[in-house]
């Protein structure tokens, strides 16, 4: 029996509660509201928040940020827009099947936020080489929205390429980010990144006929380039969806993979060894800049295009659906830090919401969310931002809630919990259950409830408790999970 105490005490130390938002709720089919359809123009996020134009770097689709139209609404060729990756955003502007965007310098990455160029905005995001670390939130923001389904295109260049002398180069920020992170630092996409230099050569491509970046609209992929760039070592004992695809001359298997692709959650990731087969020659004044996008030896333009397609879901393969896109679902379980057992990560709560204390008891682990139990006037909350890929059918919220009262009325709700999804600017979607002193019992209670009918959409999920002025309600939550398929 889990403890009934006629007022809370709070004995933990205080948790920072930090981070994105998302949590679990019981809906009922008669309260939610209908979602906005998912949109079909696939989202591409650019970064220039890091360095990416420091040195003789110049890794941007377009001097205009956020919105390369307002260079030119209409680019018909690569020069329309200014910068050494303008190639790249052109022929993706010219298929009239994408929006593109840029991150500007001075500003961060984020996800589940109210800006236009919050994650929860597109299917893939680009890391062009950055060449300043990841903030720990930043790191964050850039897991939870590939776990969630986001594709992640991450372009390295060779260890020492320190552009702007901050004693970081594109090798070691990338590794920071697979491996010291807030929500999978556990070598979650199955590699890692060479420390390497090497000077040249034409990386091959594998033997696949069916693989949708070797083949897709843009063309068939033979070779890539390497001038000064790294490799990519495979660890598919930590995660069997990686897969190489183009290798360094001599190297297969796990080995000397220049280009590679992996799964994470619902989304999709794709590494390239080096900046150079990006680069269409052009930019800004004053860079020493070399065309490899259209290098005769390659077919690197190809492979750039058709890895954004599989990343953003438009191949018809299914994976990344970011914010919406994608035609398949992948099985996978969205809730982050769903035990509490990693403390405050992944959730925003009242202080002292998420807790080990021992005057309550979890269900399973150590750390549970304890909402209320003061015998006073009080509200708590505690909530998470998710995004429900818009391909997956299914889509089943549970948690397990325990609730003990020193209210003595078996009529009068005088303490509630309200489950509630609201969109990305907090206004109500729908309530989807309320629980009360009325519902007190002994031990926990599974609640299950489907929210298929929010496929598609960013939304977050919250947990609002409130008590009266007397008499305490606790209200217990443990082992949330949102899994979908």
């Amino acid at each position: 029996m889990l403890g009934l105490s006629s007022s809370r005490h709070r004995l933990t130390t205080a948790l920072a509660v930090f981070g994105l938002l998302t949590a679990g709720a019981a809906v009922q089919a008669t309260s939610v509201a209908t979602p906005a359809h998912a949109a079909t123009t696939h989202r591409v996020l650019f970064d220039n928040a890091h360095a990416e134009t420091a040195g003789n770097a110049d890794w941007i689709i377009s001097t205009s940020q956020p919105d390369p139209l307002g260079e030119n609404p209409s680019p018909s060729t690569e020069t329309d827009w200014t910068g050494a990756l303008s190639s790249w955003g052109v022929a993706l502007q010219k298929t009239g099947n994408y929006s593109l965007k840029t991150l500007p310098s001075g500003s961060s990455l984020s996800y589940g936020g109210s800006s236009s160029t919050d994650l929860s905005n597109f299917d893939t995001l680009v890391l062009p080489e950055p060449n300043t670390l990841f903030t720990a939130a930043e790191k964050t923001a850039i897991m939870t929205f590939v776990k969630n389904g986001g594709g992640l295109f991450m372009v390295s260049d060779h260890t020492g390429a320190d552009r702007n002398n901050d004693g970081y180069d594109a090798v070691k920020i990338l590794n920071d980010l697979m491996t010291n992170n807030s929500v999978d630092s556990t070598d979650p996409f199955g590699f890692s990144i060479d420390s390497l230099n090497i000077a040249s050569g034409y990386p091959a491509a594998i033997n696949d006929s069916t693989d949708p970046v070797l083949h897709g609209s843009f063309g068939t992929v033979t070779k890539s380039l390497i001038a000064n760039g790294t490799t990519a070592t495979l660890k598919p004992s930590d995660n069997s969806s990686v897969k190489g695809l183009l290798y360094r001359s001599g190297y297969s298997g796990n080995t000397g993979a220049f280009f590679l692709t992996s799964t994470f959650g619902s989304g999709r990731v794709a590494f390239w060894g080096d900046s150079s087969p990006i680069d269409d020659g052009t930019g800004q004044p004053g860079n020493t800049l070399y065309d490899g996008w259209n290098d005769s030896g390659a077919t690197n333009a190809a492979l750039a295009l058709n890895a954004t397609e599989w990343l953003s879901g438009a191949s018809g393969s299914g994976g990344g659906s970011g914010g919406g896109g994608g035609s398949t679902c992948t099985a996978a379980q969205l809730l982050g830090n769903n035990g509490f057992e990693s403390g405050a990560t992944n959730w925003s709560a009242s202080s002292g919401v998420i807790t080990d204390s021992s005057s309550e008891s979890p269900r399973t682990g150590s750390y549970y969310a304890w909402l209320d139990g003061y015998g006073s006037a009080h509200t708590d909350t505690l909530s998470q931002s998710v995004t429900i890929p818009s391909a997956c059918t299914t889509a089943t919220l549970s948690f397990f809630l325990h609730i003990d009262t020193a209210e003595t009325s078996t009529g009068t709700a005088y303490d509630t919990l309200k489950v509630q999804v609201l969109n990305g600017s907090g206004t109500v979607l729908g309530t989807l259950a309320t629980y009360s002193n009325l519902n007190a019992a002994d031990g926990y209670t599974q609640r299950s409830f489907s929210l298929a009918s929010y496929a598609g959409q960013t939304v977050t999920l919250k947990f609002t408790g409130t008590e009266g002025s007397s008499l305490q309600t606790s209200f217990v939550i443990d082992d949330t999970a949102l899994n979908v398929s």
